[in-house]
């Protein structure tokens, strides 16, 4: 759970992988992943991209990834099909896109800011997303392509009887995002979701919701959160986070306090990245692991278990 602070404001991307458990055997590339990540996110930046452009950026890798529930690794729904959510929402505009309940589309992330720069609306679900999807182009992949052997392991785990999808999902939470403020000091947040394993048939979580799953505002910064998500939702966790910052809170006591109102009113454990519009960011979890890295000032930082902060430059080989 770590908090850096810059001097002026200094662009970042910081990325998370989810409020996992992550299996011993898959710690390193998970941790990889959120570093790739990260990076990508960064060189948009350094390339005069804006938050919004990175924080796109970073969650695709991440979709791209069989390693995270989101894209090609999402979990499956009680059916054993894919069904993803996702948003973004760029500072400047208070602008945003979502959609929802999305089956056959490798990026949803990407579809999400189509919905936001090409419509007039803020969220499409199910099947009219999929035809918005055609209608600008966006080719469809198979469902084949975007369920891995892992994900069917779990869904199948959870078919048996007595199975509690909730704590299986402690294992594999699903949600990855990001935040970003670019050298303009913009800030943007994008978060993207298989969702929860064997969940019903048309089940929405907190990812794409507005002030759940992210929010960001130039006024006070940008949260991207992972976690139970009818839990998040309750709370608006997103939003509450900013609301703290608003207030005066720094970005690390502000996830603090947003995350200790969602274990005392709700039991429920979660994870956040936030960032505020001078740079200062910050990975808060209260699970005993969130894989998540950072990139500023050529320099990367990473984790994955509580108190863990790694390191290193871009120059040197992971």
């Amino acid at each position: 759970m770590i908090v850096v602070r810059g001097a002026g404001m200094m662009p970042v991307v910081v990325v998370h992988g989810g409020a996992v458990q992550v299996p011993e055997e898959r710690a390193e590339i998970t941790i990889s992943g959120v570093c790739s990540a990260a990076r990508s996110g960064y060189l948009v930046l350094e390339e005069g991209g804006s938050s919004l452009d990175a924080v796109v950026e970073a969650v695709v890798q991440m979709e791209n990834s069989p390693y995270f529930s989101a894209g090609c690794g999402s979990v499956l729904n009680v059916k054993g099909e894919v069904e993803m959510d996702a948003i973004v929402m760029d500072g400047k505009t208070l602008g945003s896109g979502s959609v929802s309940a999305v089956r056959d589309i490798a990026n949803p992330v990407q579809l999400a800011r189509l919905v936001m720069e090409k419509t007039s609306h803020a969220f499409l679900t199910a099947e009219g997303a999929s035809k918005f999807a055609r209608s600008v182009g966006v080719p469809e992949v198979s469902q084949e392509s975007l369920i891995t052997e892992y994900s069917r392991m779990f869904w199948k785990k959870n078919l048996v009887p007595d199975a509690n999808p909730v704590e299986c999902q402690m294992e594999k939470m699903g949600t990855v995002g990001a935040v970003a403020v670019d050298k303009d000091g913009n800030v943007a947040c994008a978060t993207s979701t298989g969702g929860m394993p064997n969940k019903m048939e048309g089940r929405v979580g907190d990812t794409p919701c507005v002030g759940s799953g992210g929010y960001a505002d130039n006024q006070s910064g940008a949260v991207s959160a992972t976690g139970h998500g009818e839990a998040n939702m309750r709370v608006t966790l997103s939003r509450l986070i900013l609301f703290h910052m608003e207030q005066g809170q720094s970005a690390e006591a502000a996830s603090d306090l947003g995350l200790a109102y969602l274990k005392s009113r709700l039991g429920a454990l979660g994870g956040v990245v936030t960032v505020d519009p001078q740079g200062n960011w910050t990975s808060r979890f209260s699970t005993q692991q969130m894989p998540w890295a950072a990139a500023q000032n050529d320099t990367l930082h990473y984790g994955l278990n509580s108190g863990e902060h790694f390191r290193r430059s871009f120059s040197e080989q992971h």
